[in-house]
C-alpha cells in the first residue's frame, strides 16, 4: 500500500451546555474505512447508551437510528461530512463523521528499518 485510502474519520465529542463559553471534549475517535462502518460506529455507540439516556435523548437517539441513519449514509456514500446529536440533560453529544485520506506509513521489511534510522546517533549515557 503506497497510496492515500479513502476513509472516515468519526469523532464523539461532548459538551456541558451550562458552561460559558462551553468547551467540547473529545470522548472517542475511530478510523472507518466505508461508509457502513462509519455510521454502524455511530449506530452502535447510540443503542449501546439509549437505555441510560432520558426520555427526551433517547427519543432522538432512536429517531436517528430508524429516520437519520439512512440519510447520513447517503450522505457518506458521497463522501459528505455528517453530524448526528444528542442532548442529554445538559450535554449535548456529538458525533462527527468525515471524508479523509488515510496516508500509508513507512514500513519495514522484516527487521529492516528505513534508511533515515540510521542517521541518527545514540545519547551517551552517563
Amino acid at each position: 500500500m503506497d497510496r492515500p485510502l479513502p476513509g472516515f474519520w468519526c469523532e464523539c465529542w461532548t459538551e456541558d451546555l451550562t458552561d460559558t463559553p462551553g468547551q467540547p471534549t473529545l470522548r472517542a475517535s475511530f478510523d472507518a474505512y466505508s461508509a457502513p462502518q462509519a455510521d454502524r460506529w455511530v449506530a452502535t455507540t447510540l443503542r449501546t447508551i439509549t437505555p441510560a439516556l432520558d426520555p427526551d435523548a433517547s427519543d432522538e437517539a432512536w429517531h436517528w437510528l430508524y429516520f437519520g441513519r439512512i440519510r447520513t449514509r447517503r450522505a457518506l456514500l458521497r463522501f459528505e461530512p455528517c453530524t448526528v446529536s444528542v442532548t442529554q440533560a445538559d450535554t449535548l453529544i456529538t458525533w462527527t463523521i468525515r471524508p479523509v485520506l488515510f496516508l500509508p506509513l513507512a514500513r519495514r521489511r522484516d527487521a529492516e528499518l528505513p534508511s533515515c534510522a540510521y542517521d541518527f546517533e545514540p545519547h551517551a549515557t552517563d
